[in-house]
Formats: C-alpha cells, sequence, structure tokens
C-alpha cells in the first residue's frame, strides 16, 4: 500500500455543528448517519470558547462524561476541519497511523479530522474495510489471549459478560468494530476515559478518541461505512 499523503493545506477550518450500543454480538444500530454534508462555516481554528464546548462536560445517557483539559493536548489532535489528505470519497473514514490521525471525508475538498492513540492491537492490520457495527457505551470483553497474561482480568471474561458500560470501560462512550469481506477484523475504533494518550502510542486497544470525539464521529459516520488505514 502507498505511504499515506501528506496534507494538502495546513489551513485548518473551524468546527461545524457539534454533534449532541452493547457487546458485539448483539445487534447493530438501526439508525442510519447521514452521509457527511457540506462545510459552511469560515476558515479558522476552533477558539478557546469553543475548545471549552467541544471537550467541555456532556451528558450522555445515564453517563456524565467530565471535562476534558485540552490545555495539556498538542494542539493539533483537537477535532477540526481541515483539507481533505486523501483522495477518499465522502463518508470514507481514513485512519493515518504514523501520525495519529483519524478523517472522515467530506464533499467539497474537506475532512473533519480527530486526534487517536494507537494501541499495539492498533498496528496489526491495514487496508480497507467496512464500519459494520456501531455500539452506544459497549461492553468491553478482554480476549482470553489477554486475560491469560493479565489474571486480574478474569471477572470481565469473555465467558463472564464482560465489563459493563461507565466511565472506566476501557471502550468508552462508543466502539465501531470493522469487517472485511464479512469478518471481524478484531480492529476497533473506540472511545477512552484516557485523554492523555491521545498522540501516543499505547499498550494495549486499538483506535482510541477522546470520550467526546468519538461520539461526535459516530455521528458522522456513515452506515456501513468504507474505512481504509494506513501503517
Amino acid at each position: 500500500m502507498p505511504p499515506f499523503e501528506s496534507p494538502l493545506s495546513r489551513r485548518h477550518f473551524i468546527l461545524g455543528s457539534l454533534s449532541a450500543t452493547a457487546a458485539l454480538a448483539g445487534c447493530s444500530t438501526s439508525i442510519r448517519a447521514p452521509v457527511p454534508g457540506f462545510a459552511t462555516r469560515p476558515i479558522a481554528p476552533p477558539t478557546s470558547a469553543e475548545l471549552a464546548v467541544i471537550y467541555g462536560p456532556k451528558q450522555d445517557g445515564d453517563f456524565v462524561l467530565p471535562a476534558i483539559p485540552y490545555e495539556r493536548i498538542d494542539p493539533k489532535f483537537y477535532r477540526q476541519r481541515v483539507a481533505n489528505p486523501t483522495a477518499e470519497r465522502p463518508g470514507t473514514v481514513v485512519v493515518d497511523t504514523p501520525s495519529r490521525f483519524l478523517y472522515v471525508i467530506e464533499p467539497g475538498g474537506t475532512a473533519m479530522r480527530y486526534g487517536v492513540g494507537i494501541g499495539r492491537d492498533g498496528f496489526a492490520w491495514q487496508g480497507e474495510g467496512v464500519i459494520q457495527w456501531r455500539q452506544h457505551w459497549p461492553h468491553w470483553k478482554p480476549p482470553n489471549e489477554m486475560v491469560a497474561r493479565q489474571p486480574e482480568l478474569a471477572r470481565y471474561s469473555i465467558d463472564k459478560g464482560g465489563m459493563k458500560p461507565g466511565l472506566e470501560n476501557p471502550l468508552g462512550s462508543r466502539a465501531l468494530y470493522i469487517f472485511q469481506n464479512g469478518a471481524d477484523t478484531l480492529y476497533r475504533l473506540h472511545g477512552s476515559p484516557q485523554w492523555d494518550s491521545i498522540g501516543k502510542a499505547t499498550s494495549s486497544g486499538c483506535v482510541r478518541l477522546i470520550n467526546q470525539d468519538v461520539i461526535d464521529l459516530y455521528e458522522r459516520v456513515p452506515y456501513h461505512a468504507k474505512i481504509v488505514v494506513y501503517q
């Protein structure tokens, strides 16, 4: 696979409108997310006031997400609209693993970009796939191989039903499951309570986002969206 291309422009666009389920074995959501629309906001970086809203506390179902101290995160990893750095069509999700960026491609030459953290499993897969499942506040079921390495996780094993949804759940507020040729790749996009892992290579997991960002991503990703992962 050819290397990921450099962004066409360093100009950042102001963030558009802010976006106001269950184990993998459960059924997928029946809500079809729309294909992204054209960006209508003027060119400008997010302001401090906007960032305070984007990463402020958020009520989401039965949970209240705490505010994120965004000042302690590299600004390039803030959620923001940028010039589309890829040749992919609108509605496609692109993960640029080396740069720690995830893009949702929009019409008109723009993309919404998110900073991500990459776990060990995040380096294990590349190519094209489909976002087959999308879950609100998922259960976390560590694979048996992980439980064997970390026996303290046995209480969250697949046989015991996993960890219930919640603020400490490693999958966070949303999880998107990637399939290829009808088979689960075991590659995930998911939220995380560990905001300080964004932009870094972490010890476990696949591709993690700030919980506020993965909620926004979930609302933008079309049903059965194409995803491309570059290593």
